[in-house]
């Protein structure tokens, strides 16, 4: 076998080195090609003293000239004379078109090799002050609008989502689902948010915030433990801390993920957070209208803020300083949350207050003293709880959790009865562990979107009907379908037998909540808007994980639905600062009530609740109306 010699095999290696830089240095090797053939035409015609016929013999500088306008335009030579003249125009023509015929295709594949990359999102964001969203899930659009709402106030707000997904394909669905983004403008990249180099390119070292969203794929608590690790362990780094909000599915997981994001991360645990919510509004319907205006940014919000003007006075006083906000506990200065402490505790120096407001400069103590009308305040009434007889239509894996969370709640002596047909179900009541033996649980394995099954469980027995949805083994729409269909015959049923049924469903896209409305259900939790709303928030407000986590523990204070007429005579008008300290001497803190005459006209659909109603405003209350308090039990 023939071999080339070292310096034929060093020469070829070096070439296709070369060639290996890609349009450059193609580019760059025509270019090469072309001046060596006008050179070499130049010579020739300046030594050959060649020339036009009835022309002058060229000079070297003109047989350039003359060379590379026939490179470039072959259509040159068309007036040439004399055919050693022309025999000349005709090689260097011919050179031309190769070189530039070859130039063009490397320059249009050029061109095209960078739309595709530009297409692909692998470019770097130089962005600051932005947030990123990593990970791609049906919660990113509730995420998307809930941000859009909050940056109205800023200037050039900057969204970055990166995600393992085409770039051309997110920035169609959000255009579709998200629509007006105001003021907002969405960058999408392609990339893997568990890679150090990919995260860089979302450059997260100037972001504002960012948020991390469990992916729809298995094991998505892995993924998201393994971006907040790239995040915080990443060698080149910021040295300030990230604010971070991450979802995890699993509680198991919990502890792995604390430990990874530290201080820097907020955890919002998707299904622990669904299903304390799903139980509390079970059990008070309306209480979903309440954890949603909290939560949106259209509308009151939660801030924590400082506020001098109240340090060294009691509890108690800070909370009747407010005519258009509402105190409801404080930060201190470990950060730890303390929801409707005591009214005698004092406000230390360098605390934070725990505020619900319009908006953030809308937080101003009152000038003058609050007016109320003593002789309005009734005394407490205690109301013992009784038995409940509870019923669940559908099972998925919030099931087990929202079970334990009941029977926290329940007198001695309730009954939780279970019915549903998915493939683990009947395990899953077997390993159920309640907290203690105040609830008996019950179940059937049924088609609870049969008429006729669910006739049989003589369902006006129950005191509550909780309707979970099947999401664990349907896409979501189908899901919700499904949800939709034993809602339906629960209304019939219900119009059957003549009464009202409290029936609380859990819905998954906020889309088909307009379309459960003919159900006539009482309440609806949509399970993925309230994880987006608490995710968003978290990127806004670094202690409001820890603010929901003190409002769902058993242990804390928690939001409950009273009678007004337990805390306020309501033969008359009454204003709120009123009915804020009937409440402040029962130990509780009066955020807002739920009015039945406005739940008719009400353009956010939350069923006539108010959340931080203005404390000054005499309005009348009926017996049908609901004061809405945080208290301990």
């Amino acid at each position: 076998m023939k071999t080339h010699s070292p310096w034929r095999a060093r020469l070829r290696y070096e070439f296709d080195k070369s060639m290996a830089g890609g349009a450059i240095a193609l580019i760059g090797w025509l270019s090469l090609i072309s001046l060596v053939v006008i050179i070499l035409a130049a010579l020739f015609l300046a030594i050959t003293g060649i020339a036009p016929e009835g022309g002058e013999p060229v000079g070297f500088i003109e047989g350039a000239w003359e060379s590379l306008m026939r490179t470039m335009d072959a259509g040159t030579m068309g007036g040439d004379m004399g055919w050693s003249f022309r025999t000349v125009s005709l090689v260097v023509t011919i050179a031309g078109i190769f070189v530039f015929s070859a130039l063009i295709g490397v320059i249009s594949s050029g061109l095209e090799n960078k739309l595709d990359e530009l297409r692909k999102g692998r470019s770097r964001v130089l962005e600051s002050d932005h947030t990123i969203i990593l990970n791609w899930s049906s919660s990113i659009f509730d995420v998307i609008s809930e941000l859009v709402i909050a940056n109205q106030s800023r200037r050039r707000p900057r969204i970055v989502i990166m995600a393992n997904k085409d770039k051309v394909e997110m920035e169609d669905e959000i255009a579709t689902k998200v629509g007006d983004l105001k003021n907002t403008k969405i960058i999408c990249r392609s990339g893997d948010p568990t890679d150090l180099y990919d995260l860089a390119i979302v450059n997260p070292h100037a972001s504002r915030s960012i948020i991390v969203l469990s992916p729809e794929e298995e094991d998505p608590d892995s993924q998201v433990i393994k971006s907040v690790l790239a995040l915080v362990n990443d060698p080149g780094r910021r040295p300030e801390p990230y604010k971070i909000a991450a979802e995890i599915r699993e509680a198991q997981n919990t502890e792995v993920a604390r430990i990874v994001g530290g201080k820097e991360m907020q955890l919002v645990l998707a299904d622990d957070l669904i299903s304390r919510i799903v139980v509390h509004t079970s059990r008070q319907s309306g209480l979903s209208a309440v954890y949603t205006e909290l939560l949106d940014f259209d509308g009151c919000e939660i801030y924590t803020l400082p506020q001098p003007q109240l340090e060294g006075k009691p509890f108690g006083t800070a909370v009747m300083s407010y005519e258009t906000s509402t105190l409801i506990g404080v930060c201190d200065v470990d950060g730890r949350i303390h929801l409707n402490p005591s009214p005698n505790r004092v406000i230390a120096a360098g605390e934070r207050l725990v505020i619900i407001a319009e908006d953030d400069a809308s937080i101003q103590t009152s000038s003058g003293a609050p007016q109320f009308a003593q002789s309005a305040i009734r005394p407490p009434v205690r109301h013992d709880l009784q038995p409940e007889r509870t019923l669940v239509l559908g099972w998925n894996r919030r099931g087990p959790v929202i079970a334990t969370e009941l029977g926290r709640y329940v007198a001695p002596g309730s009954v939780l009865m279970i019915a549903a047909n998915t493939p683990e179900f009947e395990a899953d009541i077997a390993e159920l562990t309640l907290p203690n033996d105040h609830m008996t649980v019950q179940h059937r394995v049924i088609d609870t979107s049969s008429k006729a099954a669910l006739e049989a469980l003589d369902i006006p027995s129950y005191d509550h009907v909780l309707v979970l949805g099947y999401s664990d083994h349907m896409a979501m729409q189908s899901a919700d379908t499904r949800t939709l269909i034993t809602l339906l015959h629960l209304r019939k049923i219900a119009e059957s037998a003549g009464l009202h049924i409290n029936v609380v469903s859990e819905m998954t896209d906020v889309r088909n909540r307009e379309l459960a409305e003919v159900t006539r259900a009482d309440d609806f939790v949509v399970s993925n808007k309230l994880v987006s709303l608490m995710l968003a928030q978290a990127s806004e407000n670094e202690f409001m994980a820890a603010i929901f986590d003190e409002l769902l523990d058993v242990e804390g204070s928690e939001i409950y639905m009273r009678p007004m007429s337990d805390y306020v005579d309501i033969s008359q008008p009454v204003n709120f600062y009123t009915v804020a300290l009937a409440a402040l001497r029962r130990g509780e803190i009066a955020i807002g009530h739920r009015r039945q005459r406005d739940s008719d006209a009400d353009p956010r659909n939350l069923g006539g609740v108010t959340v931080n109603p203005n404390r000054s405003e005499l309005l009348a209350y009926t017996e049908k109306d609901m004061v809405i308090v945080l208290a301990q039990d």
